[in-house]
């Protein structure tokens, strides 16, 4: 299937979700996630159908269906795209791709805390390995530890890989890299390109445990939800890899 065909389907799948909304409930809706488990291959094909360089074409579409159905949608509601390995079981599936739906309202949020490790396998950062949670803020990464953008304002990177580093790694790191964050509405941690990283500056690649090729982030719209042992290639060599923690469970 090309790319048309392939957003033909999704805009088919999403209008046959909200035709079964009943009249008002639409009002209630805090937004929409759109869950793809692609293969590598197919990726870039999915990509362009949902319009990865233009977050904003999707929501447009969805809304025009949503007008078209009389489902009023709040003015404030969100559009996400979220590509995975499996899709999440509280998801709606299509029939015939591998797309699931998430309706989220503010009764259904998907509640879920997570600690996670970020090791570095490659590279020389000021620390060897780095404990995330979903409470953290925005971690950052990058070249030096305070950097200055081209806004002006300054940028702390929590993850800092220092640039008198002797380890050859380090310079092929930009000063603004990535970022992880926490999705609290998805329940996982997330990595997104920055500015520095993505062409035609320093680039990431991203090898899953079950994926035979790695596979680049393109564009600082979307992000790469972080499953057990992924590996990320910051640059040319630096190597940081992703391991969630055991749950705490009451003794």
């Amino acid at each position: 299937m090309d790319v048309k065909g392939y957003r033909d389907g999704a805009l088919r799948f999403v209008k046959e979700e909200l035709q079964k909304l009943e009249g008002g409930e639409g009002k209630n809706i805090r937004g929409l996630q759109l869950f793809v488990a692609s293969s590598i291959e197919e990726r870039h094909v999915y990509e362009a159908a949902v319009y990865v360089e233009e977050p904003d074409r999707l929501k447009e579409e969805v809304q025009k269906i949503a007008d078209d159905f009389d489902i009023e949608l709040p003015s404030n509601w969100t559009m996400e795209v979220l590509f995975v390995d499996n899709l999440p079981p509280e998801t709606k599936r299509a029939t015939d791709l591998n797309l699931g739906l998430f309706v989220k309202t503010r009764q259904n949020l998907i509640k879920r805390d997570l600690k996670a490790t970020i090791r570095v396998l490659n590279g020389e950062a000021e620390k060897e390995e780095y404990l995330i949670n979903s409470g953290s803020d925005k971690i950052t990464i990058g070249r030096e530890r305070s950097v200055q953008g081209s806004d002006g304002f300054f940028r702390i990177n929590t993850i800092a890989f220092p640039g008198d580093s002797s380890n050859e790694a380090n310079k092929y790191i930009s000063r603004q890299h990535a970022h992880i964050v926490w999705n609290a509405e998805s329940g996982c941690f997330m990595i997104f390109a920055d500015e520095g990283g993505v062409p035609p500056h320093n680039k990431i690649k991203i090898k899953s445990v079950n994926d035979d090729a790695p596979f680049k982030l393109n564009s600082t719209q979307i992000g790469h939800v972080l499953r057990e042992g992924d590996q990320i290639i910051l640059g040319e060599s630096a190597v940081i890899e992703y391991s969630s923690l055991p749950l705490e469970t009451d003794q």
